[in-house]
């Protein structure tokens, strides 16, 4: 589901994040449900257990910053044609440091990429860090 070169981007920023050489990283992939409204922007992955660390978003509202299991959504099929449901959006491009999704996520109550919402929540972050 996810390549090799995206994987070993995650892998170094997992390291760097252990190593306190960093921390809000951008997210380095979007996986989303072919047919309903889970979202995932991923950004480090633990190999040895292929648990990889994002913004998480179920479609119910409620956007959280949580670690998943990559093989669970590989193994998830949809019920009746059987085809894998979790899916790499092979166009994206994480824009901004995770904390920017987030906040934006929890402006509007789910993941999004609207440009004006991102903007908002970086202007958000930056207001609450200078008073």
């Amino acid at each position: 589901m996810i390549t090799e070169d995206f994987r070993a981007i995650m892998i170094q920023n997992a390291f760097e994040v252990q190593n306190e050489l960093g921390k809000d990283h951008a997210p380095v992939v979007k996986l989303h449900s072919q047919y309903g409204k889970a979202i995932w922007l991923l950004s480090e992955l633990d190999a040895v257990n292929n648990i990889a660390y994002g913004l998480c978003d179920l479609g119910q509202g409620t956007p959280e910053l949580s670690y998943v299991s990559i093989e669970h959504l590989e193994s998830i099929k949809h019920a009746r044609l059987k085809v894998p449901m979790v899916e790499m959006d092979k166009d994206f491009v994480g824009q901004y440091p995770m904390s920017v999704y987030f906040e934006a996520a929890k402006m509007v109550k789910r993941i999004t990429s609207d440009e004006e919402i991102l903007k908002r929540a970086v202007k958000a972050i930056a207001d609450r860090e200078f008073n």
